[in-house]
């Protein structure tokens, strides 16, 4: 069965460790502070200006004045703080970030990222996006593996607008857990109930298999 959206952001909790400084982009990543271990200690950041971010809050406890880079309502853990754009992203460009979740409409089998423009569309701009996947060196995606019409969206070379080139190091869909390497995607886990073959179809991009491919533990 494959996961939801709830399910990719429980399964990329476990790649945070202690100590961590994390970013969380809009969409998915933003689940992921819901779903941090509690026995360790994480500052995660928000591009807006936040460093702290709890989980969402309950309905009736939302404060309109603290949000996320999404504009949704947050939570602060003790000890948050808040700071201009400018701090924030010299936070973020000066590598200060352990860890960047982003969500993507395409990763290529190189690493590369699309993330912010689909041609034809109206779009704001690129956001903090870029700085994002060229700062970071440790980059994990949240995405679905397929398009609403089947497609796959982990390809041998990225169709749309190119966020980054080759800074992706990890994609977590709602069919599997990839490292990207050298020679492509390599399948690591598998969503729970879900078959290899299921993942190689659903993949465009090359993919390698090992002999054992092991279910996530979620």
């Amino acid at each position: 069965m494959a996961l939801d959206k709830n399910g990719i952001a429980k399964r990329i909790a476990q790649e945070v460790n202690d100590g961590y400084y994390v970013n969380l982009g809009i969409g998915i990543p933003t689940l992921v502070a819901n779903y941090v271990r509690d026995d360790i200690s994480v500052e995660f950041q928000s591009e807006n200006g936040v460093l702290g971010m709890g989980p969402f809050p309950f309905e009736g406890e939302e404060d309109p004045d603290i949000i996320n880079a999404g504009k949704q309502t947050i939570t602060t853990l003790p000890g948050a703080s808040f700071f201009d754009s400018a701090m924030s992203f010299s936070m973020i460009r000066g590598k200060h970030v352990h860890l960047t979740i982003l969500g993507a409409m395409e990763v290529a089998e190189n690493g590369d990222i699309a993330n912010w423009k689909i041609p034809g569309k109206m779009v704001k701009g690129m956001g903090g996006a870029m700085d994002l996947v060229a700062s970071a060196e440790n980059i994990i995606v949240a995405m679905m593996h397929t398009n609403k019409r089947g497609e796959s969206k982990l390809l041998e070379r990225c169709s749309l607008p190119i966020t980054g080139v080759g800074c992706v190091k990890k994609v977590v869909t709602n069919l599997a857990v990839l490292d990207i390497t050298e020679d492509g995607f390599v399948l690591r886990e598998r969503a729970p109930g879900v078959s290899v073959e299921e993942i190689v179809n659903a993949t465009a991009g090359k993919l390698h298999v090992p002999d054992t491919v092991p279910e996530m533990n979620i």
